[in-house]
């Protein structure tokens, strides 16, 4: 399956009669699937299924789904509206009960009134609706389906990069692997030179034994074996993870963590220049890695 990032956008426009429509879809990066809907008031009954689509197709990101909706001009007609023609009628009868002498306003005055006159859409019958309802919905489709597109072209650009990325992972724990500095012999060999150096420096005044124990401790310690053995072990995790594809953003999230925690414990027992800069190497290539992985579905 392709990876696919949280991010995208699509606009999509259609028509059915006299109405036209523009669903417009953007997302952004999310810990879950969100989904925030705009509509016209009337449509309420689509949310429901607007949701079932958008969950049926995508699995996380912060997803808003706007839909804006036009008639074509002079379908409109002109009606009366009655109940504001009576109030503004009773209005005048009562002012020319109390003011006899004032001349009634002429017809043209009362149409004048605000709101008497209103230009209304004529009302679709269930038939016209159901149409309708079935076009956007088909058009919502092709732009979820437009959404999903772009998610998967930068998801493969993502999956290059990461792929780069966990390649270099992979060398500089080869290369920290391979380091003479940090074999137990060679740990081991150096502690016994300075406990050496310490006994000189005391004639002889400490505790050989209780130093041996102590270096020996320490030579422990200071081995790597398990920090480079479950760095491979992660390396192998994530090409596995990127090979299956589809929604991994979560796993490869938690390996990226996991890639940060034995990377510092390997920086804390650091024994040598070299390793120390190898580790430190490894920790910047971690972040870069995770960076690009929050973005992944």
């Amino acid at each position: 399956m392709a990876l696919a990032s949280m991010t995208g956008f699509a606009r999509v426009q259609g028509e059915a009669g006299v109405v036209r429509w523009t669903w417009e879809l953007r997302s952004v990066n999310g810990k879950n699937l969100d989904v925030r809907i705009r509509i016209p008031a009337g449509l309420e009954d689509l949310e429901q299924k607007i949701r079932e689509r958008c969950a049926k197709t995508l699995k996380r990101g912060n997803v808003s789904v706007g839909l804006s909706m036009k008639r074509d001009e002079g379908e409109a007609r002109l009606t009366v509206n009655q109940t504001a023609l009576d109030s503004v009628l009773s209005t005048i009868a009562l002012l020319q009960e109390r003011l006899p002498d004032v001349a009634p306003p002429s017809l043209d005055g009362i149409l004048a009134q605000k709101g008497v006159f209103e230009f209304k859409e004529p009302e679709d019958d269930e038939e016209t609706r159901t149409a309708m309802l079935g076009a956007l919905l088909q058009t919502l489709d092709t732009a979820l389906e437009e959404l999903v597109s772009m998610r998967r072209g930068e998801g493969s650009a993502i999956g290059r990069i990461l792929g780069e990325q966990i390649a270099r992972v992979a060398e500089l724990t080869a290369r920290a692997e391979g380091l003479p500095a940090r074999q137990p012999a060679a740990i081991k060999a150096r502690l016994a030179a300075q406990v050496e150096e310490l006994l000189d420096a005391s004639n002889g005044a400490l505790d050989a034994q209780r130093l041996h124990q102590e270096a020996v401790i320490i030579a422990t310690k200071a081995d790597i074996r398990e920090e480079i053995d479950r760095l491979h072990a992660h390396v192998e995790a994530v090409r596995e993870l990127l090979n299956i594809g589809g929604a991994i953003g979560r796993r490869l999230d938690f390996l990226a963590q996991e890639f940060n925690r034995e990377t510092n414990t390997l920086c804390s027992k650091s024994n040598d220049v070299e390793l120390t800069a190898i580790g430190l190497d490894l920790k910047s290539v971690v972040d870069q890695m995770r960076e690009q992985i929050q973005n992944l579905e």
